[in-house]
Protein backbone atom coordinates (compact mmCIF):
# COMPACT_ATOMS: atom_id res chain seq x y z
CA UNK A 1 0.00 0.00 0.00
CA UNK A 2 1.21 3.50 -1.01
CA UNK A 3 1.45 5.47 2.47
CA UNK A 4 2.59 8.39 1.04
CA UNK A 5 -0.58 8.94 -1.35
CA UNK A 6 -2.77 7.65 0.79
CA UNK A 7 -1.92 10.43 2.95
CA UNK A 8 -2.08 12.89 -0.23
CA UNK A 9 -5.54 11.40 -0.80
CA UNK A 10 -6.70 12.36 2.50
CA UNK A 11 -5.61 16.06 1.93
CA UNK A 12 -7.64 16.23 -0.96
CA UNK A 13 -10.73 14.30 0.41
CA UNK A 14 -10.64 16.84 3.39
CA UNK A 15 -10.04 20.58 1.05
CA UNK A 16 -12.63 18.92 -1.29
CA UNK A 17 -15.62 19.02 1.48
CA UNK A 18 -17.72 21.84 1.25
CA UNK A 19 -17.32 23.07 4.96
CA UNK A 20 -13.83 24.15 4.14
CA UNK A 21 -15.00 26.54 1.23
CA UNK A 22 -15.96 28.66 4.04
CA UNK A 23 -12.20 28.34 6.40
CA UNK A 24 -9.92 27.51 3.76
CA UNK A 25 -7.59 25.47 5.74
CA UNK A 26 -4.35 23.95 4.47
CA UNK A 27 -3.22 20.28 6.07
CA UNK A 28 -1.05 18.11 6.23
CA UNK A 29 -1.23 14.33 6.21
CA UNK A 30 1.30 11.83 8.28
CA UNK A 31 1.44 8.31 9.58
CA UNK A 32 -0.44 8.85 12.93
CA UNK A 33 -0.20 12.77 12.44
CA UNK A 34 -2.44 15.86 10.83
CA UNK A 35 -1.48 19.22 11.30
CA UNK A 36 -4.12 21.83 10.01
CA UNK A 37 -3.77 25.78 9.58
CA UNK A 38 -6.16 28.57 8.85
CA UNK A 39 -5.61 31.70 8.42
CA UNK A 40 -7.96 33.84 11.22
CA UNK A 41 -10.58 36.10 10.19
CA UNK A 42 -13.78 38.51 11.45
CA UNK A 43 -15.96 36.17 10.03
CA UNK A 44 -14.92 33.42 12.50
CA UNK A 45 -16.13 35.44 15.63
CA UNK A 46 -18.79 36.05 18.28
CA UNK A 47 -20.44 38.57 19.50
CA UNK A 48 -17.06 39.76 21.72
CA UNK A 49 -14.56 39.68 19.07
CA UNK A 50 -13.12 36.86 19.78
CA UNK A 51 -12.81 33.07 17.65
CA UNK A 52 -16.03 30.96 18.02
CA UNK A 53 -15.16 27.98 20.16
CA UNK A 54 -17.06 26.21 17.01
CA UNK A 55 -13.52 27.01 15.44
CA UNK A 56 -11.52 25.51 17.94
CA UNK A 57 -14.00 22.41 17.52
CA UNK A 58 -13.23 21.90 14.40
CA UNK A 59 -9.47 22.14 14.01
CA UNK A 60 -8.92 19.99 17.14
CA UNK A 61 -11.72 17.46 15.80
CA UNK A 62 -10.40 17.50 11.82
CA UNK A 63 -6.61 17.35 13.29
CA UNK A 64 -7.26 14.30 15.31
CA UNK A 65 -9.85 12.43 12.98
CA UNK A 66 -6.97 12.53 10.09
CA UNK A 67 -4.32 11.54 12.31
CA UNK A 68 -6.69 8.63 13.09
CA UNK A 69 -7.61 8.22 9.41
CA UNK A 70 -3.81 8.10 8.27
CA UNK A 71 -3.81 4.70 10.12
CA UNK A 72 -7.31 3.35 7.66
CA UNK A 73 -6.78 2.58 4.03
CA UNK A 74 -10.18 1.53 3.68
CA UNK A 75 -13.08 3.43 5.33
CA UNK A 76 -13.81 6.83 6.66
CA UNK A 77 -13.34 6.87 10.43
CA UNK A 78 -16.05 8.38 12.54
CA UNK A 79 -15.67 10.60 15.56
CA UNK A 80 -17.48 8.61 18.33
CA UNK A 81 -16.48 10.93 21.28
CA UNK A 82 -14.14 14.18 21.22
CA UNK A 83 -13.95 15.99 24.52
CA UNK A 84 -12.35 19.89 23.82
CA UNK A 85 -11.02 22.11 26.78
CA UNK A 86 -10.64 25.81 25.55
CA UNK A 87 -7.70 27.33 27.19
CA UNK A 88 -7.08 31.00 25.80
CA UNK A 89 -9.08 33.38 23.26
CA UNK A 90 -7.82 34.23 20.11
CA UNK A 91 -8.95 36.46 17.27
CA UNK A 92 -6.90 37.29 14.69
CA UNK A 93 -3.44 35.32 13.20
CA UNK A 94 -3.13 31.37 12.41
CA UNK A 95 -4.56 29.04 14.05
CA UNK A 96 -2.52 25.54 13.90
CA UNK A 97 -3.79 22.22 15.52
CA UNK A 98 -1.82 19.37 15.73
CA UNK A 99 -3.38 15.51 15.74
CA UNK A 100 -1.91 12.64 16.65
CA UNK A 101 -3.10 9.13 17.28
CA UNK A 102 -2.12 8.21 20.79
CA UNK A 103 -3.25 4.30 20.53
CA UNK A 104 -4.88 2.18 18.15
CA UNK A 105 -6.76 -1.55 18.14
CA UNK A 106 -8.73 -3.26 16.14
CA UNK A 107 -12.28 -1.87 17.43
CA UNK A 108 -10.64 1.84 17.74
CA UNK A 109 -8.36 4.83 17.36
CA UNK A 110 -7.47 7.15 20.22
CA UNK A 111 -6.45 10.04 19.47
CA UNK A 112 -5.86 13.96 20.30
CA UNK A 113 -4.84 17.45 19.52
CA UNK A 114 -3.52 20.66 20.30
CA UNK A 115 -4.15 24.35 18.87
CA UNK A 116 -1.84 27.42 18.70
CA UNK A 117 -1.95 30.42 18.25
CA UNK A 118 0.64 32.34 15.62
CA UNK A 119 3.17 32.89 18.63
CA UNK A 120 2.91 29.12 19.45
CA UNK A 121 1.08 29.46 22.89
CA UNK A 122 -1.66 26.61 22.82
CA UNK A 123 -4.96 27.72 23.01
CA UNK A 124 -6.87 24.73 23.19
CA UNK A 125 -6.99 20.47 23.13
CA UNK A 126 -9.08 17.80 22.68
CA UNK A 127 -8.89 14.12 22.57
CA UNK A 128 -11.51 12.04 20.94
CA UNK A 129 -12.27 8.18 20.26
CA UNK A 130 -12.75 7.42 16.22
CA UNK A 131 -14.06 4.23 14.83
CA UNK A 132 -13.94 2.65 11.68
CA UNK A 133 -17.15 3.31 9.87
CA UNK A 134 -18.69 1.36 6.68
CA UNK A 135 -18.23 4.33 4.06
CA UNK A 136 -15.27 3.58 1.89
CA UNK A 137 -12.47 6.20 1.34
CA UNK A 138 -12.74 5.55 -2.54
CA UNK A 139 -16.11 6.51 -2.44
CA UNK A 140 -15.46 10.07 -0.18
CA UNK A 141 -15.26 13.33 -2.63
CA UNK A 142 -11.43 14.46 -3.08
CA UNK A 143 -9.61 10.94 -1.98
CA UNK A 144 -8.42 9.24 -4.54
CA UNK A 145 -7.76 4.99 -3.85
CA UNK A 146 -3.81 4.12 -3.50
CA UNK A 147 -1.72 1.84 -5.30
CA UNK A 148 -1.49 -1.63 -3.73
Amino acid sequence: MDKEKHYRSLENMYKAAPINEFFQPQITVSESTAIIEILLSDKYHHSAGGVHGSVYFKMLDDAAFFAANSLEFDVFVLTGTFTTKLTKPVASGIMKAIGRVTQATDSKITAEASVYNTDGVEIGKGSGIFVRGKHLLKEASGYVTPLK
